[in-house]
C-alpha cells in the first residue's frame, strides 16, 4: 500500500499525534496530551514556509517566444534542501493558498476553540497536496481540511467521525446532512469563515444522528459464531474456483476476523455489531489493493470517494439487519 507522503533523504513531511500511523513513518509524533499549537503542527509536518506562489511562463521562455497562454507556473521553496520546486502550470485566474492559509482556516472554522487539537499533518504527492486533521470532539470527531498546490484540488473541509488509534474515518452518507464543502482556489479563502462555520453545524446534525446509529449498534451484542456467518452472508464463498476466487475469499474472511479480534480499534467494541462493522470499514479503508495510491486512499477514508462510501453505506444496512 503506497502512502504517497513526500519524502527526502529519509526525512517525511508527515506529523500525527498518539500511536504511529499505519506506514510507520512520521517527522514527528507528540503525546496524546502534549500541547501543539498550529504552527508547530505547521513545523513539524514541514509545512511552514513554502511560499508557494506564480511565477509567468514567460519568464521562462526565450524572448523570441511569443506567449499567449498568460499560464503560470506554481513554484515553492522546498522544505527539505530548501530549493525550488515547480508543483504544476495553472491559468491566470489562479489562486496560491498557503498552508498557514490553510491551517489558519480550519483554526477559524471552529473558533480556536481550546479543546480543538490538531492530530495530524502532511503533504502527499511531492508537494502538490497537503492535509491536516483537527479534533474536534476528543475521538469522536474530526475536521479535516485539505488543499493542492497544482489547482487539482480545491480548498476542502469535512467533518467526519473517525475511530480512535488508527483514525479510521466510518463515513455514512446521512439524510439531510451536509459534511464537506470546497472553495475554488479562483476565490478568495478570506471571507468564507461564516460559510464553513454555518456548514459545520449542519455536519454536527449530521454526527448527531450517526452517534445515534453507532450506538444502537453497539447495544447489539453478537457472538464469534454469528459474527463468521455475518460475514459469510456479506461475502458469500465463491462457487467455482475461477482466477483464484476462492484464495482470495479466504484471505478476506481471515483479514476481516483478524481485525475483528485483534486490531486495536476494536479492543473495547468487539462482541458488538459495532465492532463488527468498524472491523469491514477498517478493511475497505486501510487493506483494500488495487485502488490507487495515498491520496485517493486518503480520500476514501475521509469520505471524498462516492463509490467507497456507498460501499460502506451497504455494510452499515447489513449489519444493523442481521
Amino acid at each position: 500500500m503506497a502512502h504517497n507522503l513526500e519524502m527526502e533523504n529519509g526525512e517525511v513531511a508527515f506529523a500525527l499525534r498518539g500511536a504511529p500511523a499505519w506506514h510507520n513513518l512520521a517527522n514527528r509524533i507528540f503525546t496524546q496530551d502534549e500541547e501543539v499549537t498550529t504552527a508547530t503542527m505547521l513545523e513539524e509536518a514541514k509545512l511552514a514556509n513554502w511560499n508557494v506562489r506564480l511565477s509567468p511562463i514567460t519568464e521562462h521562455i526565450p524572448e523570441s517566444w511569443n506567449d499567449v497562454s498568460t499560464a503560470s507556473l506554481v513554484i515553492r521553496d522546498n522544505p527539505f534542501n530548501k530549493g525550488v520546486d515547480v508543483l504544476a502550470t495553472v491559468g491566470k485566474r489562479y489562486k496560491p493558498v498557503q498552508n498557514e492559509e490553510l491551517f489558519a482556516f480550519a483554526d477559524a472554522i471552529h473558533d480556536a476553540n481550546a479543546d480543538c487539537r490538531w492530530e495530524s499533518a502532511g503533504s502527499l504527492k511531492k508537494g502538490k497536496v497537503v492535509f491536516g486533521t483537527v479534533d474536534i470532539d476528543q475521538t469522536k470527531l474530526y475536521l479535516i481540511v485539505w488543499t493542492s498546490h497544482d489547482g487539482s484540488v480545491a480548498v476542502q473541509a469535512a467533518v467526519t467521525p473517525v475511530r480512535v488509534v488508527c483514525q479510521n474515518t466510518l463515513n455514512l452518507a446521512m439524510k439531510n446532512a451536509k459534511q464537506s464543502f470546497k472553495i475554488r482556489h479562483t476565490q478568495s479563502v478570506e471571507g468564507r469563515i461564516q460559510v464553513a462555520r454555518e456548514t459545520l453545524g449542519m455536519a454536527l446534525g449530521y454526527f448527531d444522528e450517526f452517534e445515534v446509529q453507532a450506538k444502537a449498534l453497539y447495544a447489539q451484542a453478537i457472538t464469534d459464531a454469528e459474527f463468521s456467518k455475518l460475514i459469510q452472508t456479506i461475502y458469500p464463498k465463491p462457487e467455482k474456483d475461477v482466477k483464484g476466487a476462492i484464495k482470495k475469499w479466504e484471505n478476506k474472511v481471515v483479514l476481516l476476523d483478524d481485525l475483528y479480534h485483534n486490531s486495536p480499534t476494536n479492543a473495547t467494541i468487539k462482541g458488538t455489531k459495532w465492532g463488527a462493522f468498524n472491523a469491514l470499514t477498517e478493511r475497505l479503508d486501510y487493506y483494500r489493493s488495487g485502488r490507487g495510491n495515498g491520496e485517493t486512499l486518503m480520500a476514501g477514508a475521509s469520505g471524498f470517494d462516492p463509490v467507497l462510501t456507498a460501499e460502506k453505506n451497504k455494510l452499515y444496512r447489513m449489519v444493523a439487519t442481521f
